[in-house]
C-alpha cells in the first residue's frame, strides 16, 4: 500500500474519537497544498483582459470537495500563507503579495471562500457523492464565488463592473471544464476511500434524532 493509500485509510477509523485536526487532516491538507502549487508550474496564459489562465482553480475545486470544508480550507490556507510569505508558487511564478497588489488579486482572495464552500456543500450530500451534484457544487464555489471575489478585486482597481465581468467571460467553459474533472475524480476517490468527508447537514441531523 501506497503513502497516500495509508493517509487516506486513516480516515475511515473512528471519526468520534479523532481530535479536531488529526496528524492524518494535517497530511492530506499538505499534499493538497502541494497539488495546488503544482499545478502554477505549467505557467499562465495571458489574455488581453490582463486575468491569466490558470490551472490552479482546478487544484482548489479538488481540496474542497476531495477533503471537505475543514481540511480543504486548510489545504488552500496552507498554500496562501506560503504564497503571502514570499514563495514563487502562484502560476507564472508569482507570490502572494504580487498577486494582490495586481488586478487579479481578489481571484486569489477567492480561493479561500470557494474551498470552504464546496467543501461545505459536498459534506451536505454525504455519505455518497454524486458526480453530477459535485459539478453544480464545484461551479458554485469555483466559479460563482472566485469570480465573485476577482471582479470586486478588479473594480477596486478602477475598472467598471461591466468591463470586469466582460474580461472574464472567456474563462467560463474552460472553469466549467474544470468543475466536470474535478467532480469526476471525486467520485472516484470517495468510491475508493468512503468516509474520508465526515457527513453534514440537515440530513446528518435527522438520522442521529
Amino acid at each position: 500500500m501506497g503513502y497516500f493509500e495509508t493517509i487516506m485509510d486513516e480516515t475511515t477509523r473512528d471519526p468520534a474519537r479523532a481530535p479536531f485536526l488529526s496528524v492524518t487532516d494535517l497530511t492530506q491538507a499538505a499534499v493538497f497544498a502541494a497539488l495546488i502549487a503544482a499545478l502554477g508550474l505549467p505557467g499562465t496564459i495571458n489574455l488581453s483582459s490582463g486575468v491569466p489562465i490558470t490551472l490552479q482553480s482546478l487544484g482548489v475545486m479538488l481540496a474542497g470537495c476531495v477533503l471537505g470544508p475543514k481540511k480543504g480550507t486548510l489545504a488552500v490556507a496552507i498554500f496562501a500563507v506560503l504564497a503571502l510569505v514570499g514563495l514563487p508558487i502562484l502560476a507564472g511564478g508569482r507570490n502572494g503579495w504580487t498577486s494582490l497588489t495586481s488586478v487579479t488579486g481578489g481571484f486569489f482572495v477567492g480561493f479561500l471562500p470557494a474551498a470552504f464552500i464546496i467543501g461545505l456543500l459536498t459534506a451536505m450530500m454525504m455519505p455518497k457523492y454524486r458526480w453530477w451534484l459535485g459539478i453544480v457544487f464545484n461551479v458554485i464555489g469555483g466559479l460563482l464565488v472566485i469570480y465573485a471575489c476577482g471582479i470586486a478585486g478588479m473594480m477596486i482597481k478602477g475598472m467598471t463592473f461591466d468591463a470586469a465581468l466582460s474580461a472574464n467571460t472567456s474563462f467560463i467553459a474552460g472553469d466549467i471544464g474544470k468543475a466536470v474533472v474535478a467532480a469526476l475524480v471525486a467520485a472516484q476517490v470517495h468510491r475508493g476511500w468512503p468516509g474520508l468527508i465526515k457527513p453534514f447537514g440537515p440530513a446528518t441531523l435527522l438520522r442521529k434524532a
